[in-house]
């Protein structure tokens, strides 16, 4: 392989039969962090590669979905490929395939048109689109038959087959907020923290965030407060790896109190804290907390 070709991006190819399951397959692989091109004429890949070759912010890991939805500009996709092949460029070519009868299925599931019989039987649709794409499946790197294949199966062949070497991690948002400003709409996890004694009350810290050391030892003092925390570390600690193995590349975990400035903030950050020193992917945000009048507050990296 040329120094050329050693600096490319990684070119994933996706083709298949209609109804294969190539939109998810590149919904997957763009979770994965490639960027995504849907039906992209055939003709035009040797110039988007060489939009990729001299583009220096360019994606390192882009995916082409070609397939027979651009009818007669498919048929120069094998002549396309030879064209990529004697210039070296390296790209894999992903088939995605699946039986007659779960295409069928799928169609009539959808009650969607097949692309090459708009106007007939699906099956007839699945018939020309199969001998179509035969000589394009005998070039094929890999081959996918998603026929008896679960959305959690097809992803993890695509993670074995296309995922980075170090693997993924899943990023995990900690964000405290305030009950009277709202509920956040993303939350995957949301901690009612208003049952912990609350700092407001004590009119030397009302005006300072859970993130200074007087209203932190206030909060954490309580047997309550670590009784509670122990229990919440547990939850985290087997919650996070069962999210991973279903797929989640992203988790919300909110926490919330009255005003989103003393006890929420505390048990946010006690969260982020100990992801962190895990080795975890995490961030940090108090969506509600300057909303309150706030005097001190110790800024936090995140």
């Amino acid at each position: 392989m040329t120094e050329e070709a050693k600096s490319m991006p990684r070119i994933v190819i996706v083709t298949g039969m209609s109804g294969a399951g190539k939109t998810q397959a590149s919904r997957f692989l763009e979770d994965m962090g490639y960027f995504c091109v849907d039906n992209l004429p055939p003709v035009f890949i040797p110039k988007f590669v060489e939009l990729l070759r001299h583009s220096s912010g360019a994606s390192q890991k882009v995916v082409l979905v070609i397939d027979t939805r651009s009818l007669e500009f498919f048929d120069a996709f094998c002549h396309t490929l030879e064209e990529l092949d004697a210039g070296s460029i390296p790209y894999e070519l992903l088939f995605v395939d699946a039986s007659d009868a779960a295409i069928i299925r799928r169609y009539k599931e959808t009650r969607r048109r097949h692309p090459l019989a708009p106007a007939s039987r699906i099956s007839e649709g699945v018939a020309k689109e199969r001998e179509r794409l035969a000589p394009v499946r005998a070039k094929a790197t890999y081959v996918i038959d998603t026929t008896e294949l679960r959305k959690v199966d097809l992803r993890d062949k695509l993670k074995r087959l296309f995922g980075d070497a170090d693997g993924e991690q899943m990023t995990v948002n900690v964000l405290s907020f305030g009950f009277k400003f709202g509920m956040p709409l993303d939350a995957d996890m949301v901690f009612d923290v208003r049952f912990l004694p609350n700092p407001f009350y004590i009119e030397s810290m009302r005006h300072k965030s859970g993130t200074v050391p007087e209203v932190a030892e206030y909060i954490a003092k309580w047997p309550v407060t670590k009784e509670f925390i122990e229990h919440l570390n547990a939850m985290i600690d087997f919650l996070i790896p069962q999210y991973i193995k279903e797929g989640k590349s992203q988790l919300v975990i909110a926490v919330g109190c009255t005003g989103g400035m003393h006890r929420s903030v505390f048990i946010a950050k006690h969260i982020y804290e100990r992801l962190t020193k895990q080795g975890r992917t995490v961030r940090l945000e108090h969506r509600d907390l300057m909303k309150n009048d706030v005097q001190q507050h110790v800024r936090e990296e995140s």
